[in-house]
């Protein structure tokens, strides 16, 4: 008879309480609704092809030259990556697509409605050499978007900075443009049109001034126990919208296992190879589905996915293992709502120190998030989510970002199974100590340690990688 190890959610000890205001509670589900959104294709180019969208719309015709200034992440992030039902790869098709067909209203899902014949109206246009892209290097904010588009001795600029639909910056000839929520200008802005939460349901335009003001002060109030504490206690009903990521990120997965995508190893890891190293585990299925809907999003499948701040496959990193896990382990669906919850959460909490472009992968984070939720369902509390905090950082600090790409699911692959190892020695108290690297006692410390090593420390590093990317051959 097969030997089986269940991981059984256990009771729970009453916790510590931070004494959470409603109102801070309602400004945290806010802020999880703006962070995470559906996108379509990999969000750098569909950024870029937002911002080009709304330029074009901007101008009120078909632009005949299009000038873009982008700074360096976004360059490294969009270089490599398939842009979604084109079979092409890179960042002209996905430029020409902007302003051909594209949405600005439908934010990371800019280019849903295109077809073949948009695709090869795309590719005339590149042909054209209507096209001039060059690196940004006045601005210092590593995510920064900059589009003219001319015609007709008219021009129109729209200008994305700091989030991947935040527009700071519209004109039409030398006349600035205010006015709805999805033509916001000003840095402070975070909540706009083209941004919306889960429930598809945008803030009154009345209300953006207040948000904003909220999600900026709680931004610099979260903590690994408020992410906890909201988790756990707020009532389940307010967080059941959490679901829809892990709809859409499965569909996702089985998409994945559909076709032939990328290096197809969410696949190699299905098949009687990858079954016969790898077992038919708890442990495999989580790495395999992840790799899956990392697979098809990386080589540009047409399919939406739940992202979080700003990266569909943070999403992904930080919904699918839970859900995996939730599923194998036979956990209730508000015990799984409650780690989806967690996971997010906590991946969004590290970006805020983090940023939302950097030299750090993003999997190291959204597979922190993923193994804070899969402690929780194997019974964790509190201090146990911390150990696989620490124990997360203690492993993959110094991950590099090399840009969005195919082989990236080979790095969530690499998160997932960290999180997984973390949240099982995580339950056996087992804990890597302040007298080890960079980890400290208190687990915040540890999450700004790990950030600022990734927001500062690399930036010789990303520097060189930019370098390499863009001198090879």
């Amino acid at each position: 008879m097969k030997n089986e190890i269940i991981f059984v959610t256990l009771p729970r000890k009453p916790e510590e309480s931070t004494a959470m205001t409603i109102e801070e509670k309602d400004t945290i589900l806010k802020l999880i609704r703006q962070q995470v959104v559906p996108a379509i294709g990999c969000t750098e180019p569909m950024a870029v092809a937002l911002c080009v969208a709304k330029a074009s719309q901007l101008l009120g015709v078909r632009p005949e030259h299009i000038e873009l200034r982008l700074s360096a992440n976004i360059l490294k992030n969009a270089m490599g990556v398939g842009i979604p039902g084109t079979g092409m790869v890179g960042l002209p098709i996905a430029i020409a697509l902007g302003a051909l067909v594209g949405k600005p209203e439908l934010g990371l899902e800019v280019l849903r409605d295109s077809n073949k014949a948009a695709v090869e109206a795309g590719k005339a246009f590149i042909a054209k050499n209507r096209i001039h892209i060059a690196l940004e290097e006045n601005d210092p904010d590593k995510l920064y978007i900059s589009v003219v588009c001319s015609a007709g001795g008219h021009e129109s600029q729209a200008v994305i900075k700091g989030s991947h639909t935040n527009f700071v910056s519209l004109r039409v000839d030398n006349s600035q443009v205010t006015g709805d929520s999805s033509q916001v200008t000003g840095d402070s802005s975070q909540v706009t049109g083209e941004n919306c939460p889960l429930d598809q349901k945008t803030p009154a335009k009345q209300d953006l001034s207040t948000i904003n003001c909220q999600l900026s002060t709680i931004n610099c109030q979260l903590s690994m126990r408020k992410v906890y504490e909201f988790a756990t206690t707020t009532e389940v009903d307010e967080l059941r919208f959490i679901l829809e990521a892990k709809r859409l990120n499965e569909e996702a997965a089985r998409s994945g296992l559909r076709e032939n995508y990328g290096h197809q190893l969410g696949k190699t890891m299905c098949s009687p190879l990858g079954r016969g190293i790898m077992g038919e585990s708890i442990f495999s299925k989580v790495l395999s589905v992840t790799s899956c809907a990392c697979d098809a999003r990386m080589a540009g499948a047409m399919i939406p996915v739940m992202s979080n701040s700003g990266s569909g496959n943070q999403g992904i990193c930080a919904t699918l293992p839970v859900v995996v896990f939730a599923e194998e382990n036979h956990n209730t669906e508000e015990e799984l709502i409650r780690a989806l919850i967690l996971s997010n959460l906590t991946a969004i909490y590290m970006k805020q120190s983090l940023g939302t472009l950097s030299a750090l992968c993003g999997c190291v984070v959204a597979s922190t998030g993923s193994s804070c939720g899969i402690t929780f369902l194997m019974g964790g509390s509190f201090d146990q989510i911390c150990y696989a905090v620490k124990n997360m950082i203690a492993n993959l600090t110094g991950m590099i970002c090399d840009g969005a790409k195919p082989s990236c699911a080979l790095k969530l692959t690499s998160g997932v199974s960290t999180a997984m190892l973390s949240a099982m020695l995580a339950m056996q108290n087992n804990v890597v100590t302040a007298a080890e690297g960079i980890i400290d006692d208190d687990v915040d410390k540890s999450i700004r340690n790990l950030t600022a090593i990734g927001s500062r420390g690399m930036d010789e590093t990303d520097r060189y990688v930019l370098d390499i990317m863009t001198h090879k051959g």
